[in-house]
């Protein structure tokens, strides 16, 4: 019985997906709920597991690909794998064996410059030995390079030492390339929302600086026994994420979002957190961090970590936020104006900590510094509003107290 492998249904929003990469070939065995192949949409990575044990008969989208749910990926002849069935790396290995003795052939015509033709011509090779690394698989002067100095079959007929008159002598190594790589549905997707925050909203950004004396000495006084209690580390993400929620509470404007000409006001606080993935930017969303322990809201940080990371999120993990936060410190950056996350009206921007000196009862001591930012919509929130928020950011941090105290 031969089965159809469809595009699973796409999360709401997207309307198409990319084929990244296929994990099985052709004629390959497969076993139930095995990863066949990865989509990638402007947000996620999903995957799309075998629905029964069989093998692959036929691949109908290749990589690269643009599909819509519900089309057709592959074929699979539905039965049970048989014992030593060969498995995806036992098939590229064979493949890889018949291909190494196999005479190097032409493939058709291949677009050159007339300067890689000449280099072709004085080494007596034809354009098809050559792999191309250029736009649409051009081959370049290093390609020609690299394979001269990589070839060892004995085909080439070397050149003369002498070059030809008006012949460019490129010193390897110093060739001048360029790459284009397209960009990945993800970046797009984060360069259109970033370009359409600067062309949608006021945006203004407000700093402040902070004292984190008192929160590095309450970190390093209760961390030992925080992480054994409740198996997860104390940061510093905590401390600021219950921080802006009191903040977010004493100016609810800063915690709405914005529709047509309506001010949303939401009474939740769903705090995004700005999480670095090998795929780019992602904003991951953690619901109703007003209701929890600083220990439930570092287990939860940790976990959307690990699922940006290893490629697991979905879109309910990214979707809905009311106010987001960004830390640039930990890639050492001392001060930024972070982009609206829309439709939010605020996002707050952490840095690095930095020893500074600072007046201090009229004395300069050293002191754990970091700078705040606070970029908002001007269109509904004004300057006082945004300052004053940022202010009781700033005063519950230098005295952690008024976190347990809520004012």
């Amino acid at each position: 019985m031969t089965i159809e492998i469809k595009v699973p249904p796409l999360p709401e929003s997207v309307s198409d997906a990319t084929l990244v990469a296929w994990h099985k070939n052709v004629g390959e065995s497969v076993a139930r709920d095995e990863n066949l192949v990865d989509l990638e949409t402007d947000k996620v990575v999903l995957e799309v597991p075998a629905p029964a044990a069989g093998t692959i008969a036929k691949i109908v989208v290749e990589d690269g690909a643009t599909v819509v749910a519900g089309d057709v990926l592959a074929i699979l002849e539905e039965g049970e794998v048989a014992a030593g069935a060969p498995t995806t790396a036992e098939t590229a290995e064979r493949v890889e064996k018949k291909a190494a003795p196999a005479p190097k052939e032409s493939k058709g015509p291949v677009k050159t410059s007339p300067a890689v033709r000449r280099l072709l011509d004085e080494h007596d090779l034809e354009a098809t030995m050559v792999a191309g690394s250029g736009k649409d698989g051009r081959i370049t002067k290093g390609d020609v390079m690299a394979f001269l100095k990589s070839d060892s079959s004995g085909d080439v007929t070397p050149a003369d030492t002498a070059p030809a008159a008006g012949v460019e002598v490129v010193a390897e190594g110093l060739a001048r390339e360029e790459k284009r790589v397209p960009m990945t549905r993800l970046r797009a997707r984060i360069a259109e929302r970033l370009v359409e925050a600067q062309q949608t909203a006021a945006m203004l950004t407000t700093f402040n600086e902070v004292d984190l004396t008192e929160v590095m000495a309450l970190r390093k006084r209760y961390r030992d026994d925080f992480e054994k209690a409740h198996g997860v580390r104390l940061g510093f993400m905590s401390f600021f994420a219950k921080a802006a929620v009191e903040a977010l509470k004493k100016f609810p404007v800063v915690n709405a979002s914005v529709e047509d000409n309506d001010i949303i006001y939401h009474n939740y606080y769903d705090i995004g957190i700005a999480v670095s993935s090998d795929r780019g930017l992602m904003v991951p969303v953690i619901r109703d961090v007003d209701q929890m322990s600083f220990a439930e809201f570092e287990g939860a940080l940790t976990d959307m970590a690990k699922k940006a990371q290893d490629g697991s999120i979905s879109m309910d993990d990214l979707t809905g936020g009311t106010f987001t936060i960004t830390n640039g410190g930990i890639f050492g950056s001392m001060m930024s104006t972070p982009i609206l996350n829309q439709p939010q009206s605020a996002i707050l921007g952490m840095h690095s900590i930095q020893q500074r000196p600072m007046v201090v009862d009229g004395e300069i001591v050293a002191r754990p510094m970091m700078y705040l930012a606070v970029t908002y919509d001007h269109r509904i929130i004004d300057g006082k509003e945004a300052v004053q928020f940022l202010v009781s950011i700033k005063e519950q941090l230098e005295d952690p107290s008024r976190l347990l105290l809520q004012v």
